[in-house]
């Protein structure tokens, strides 16, 4: 579950235990300005869906106490909601721009930087065959938050990629000039191949699809 679904209070304890290695339920009470009661409310609903785990921490008088960590499933739920916040903003900067600048201006810049983005991904997928490009181009996508595979066609030498979410959802919502720039980057990354995109989220499909084929077949 994405923290952003989670109330404030439960974002404060995660952005705390965060950036601490760990934290006991009265340090947590004291640093959020709350009673450890409602503390141990939240860190019971927070232990339920494993986003936190603890341990004793030993006291020179009295029980011991629970010290509260971030798990890892929390640590990458509240990567998640920091993510979107960042879309949030970039949505918001680009309406910022457009009504600056026009919109003609920022799909120029959208341009650009998608220019950029081709370079930089040509210069990690090097000169290889199609197949192992193409791969490449999957893990690159992978590693930036895309739910990317392929496939051979069984017809051709060329390839179907198939992307089952979007990590710039957000932008494209609003700007969606964005995912053409997106495919011409696909063009400028396999400048042999012809880049089709078949599917398209932003038109209410389950995924985003681009048929690969070499110009030489």
């Amino acid at each position: 579950m994405a923290i952003a679904q989670q109330p404030s209070t439960k974002q404060d304890i995660l952005q705390y235990l965060g950036q601490h290695s760990s934290a006991t339920a009265q340090e947590l009470a004291t640093k959020l300005e709350i009673s450890q009661q409602a503390v141990r409310r939240h860190l019971k609903d927070l232990a339920n869906q494993d986003l936190i785990s603890y341990s004793a921490k030993s006291q020179q008088m009295g029980r011991p106490q629970h010290a509260y960590q971030i798990s890892s499933k929390g640590r990458e739920s509240f990567n998640q909601s920091t993510s979107q916040n960042y879309s949030a903003f970039a949505v918001s900067l680009l309406g910022t721009l457009a009504e600056t600048v026009g919109a003609e201006q920022v799909s120029q810049i959208l341009s650009k930087q998608w220019q950029r983005k081709a370079i930089e991904y040509r210069s990690k997928l090097g000169n290889g065959c199609l197949e192992n490009r193409v791969t490449k181009l999957v893990e690159l996508r992978k590693a930036e938050g895309f739910m990317a595979e392929c496939h051979s066609l069984e017809s051709s030498d060329g390839f179907m990629m198939t992307e089952h979410n979007c990590a710039i959802s957000n932008v494209a919502e609003s700007f969606p000039g964005i995912c053409g720039h997106e495919l011409e980057m696909f063009a400028q990354i396999l400048p042999d191949c012809t880049v089709e995109r078949t599917h398209w989220i932003i038109n209410g499909e389950q995924r985003c699809g681009y048929l690969v084929r070499s110009h030489n077949l």
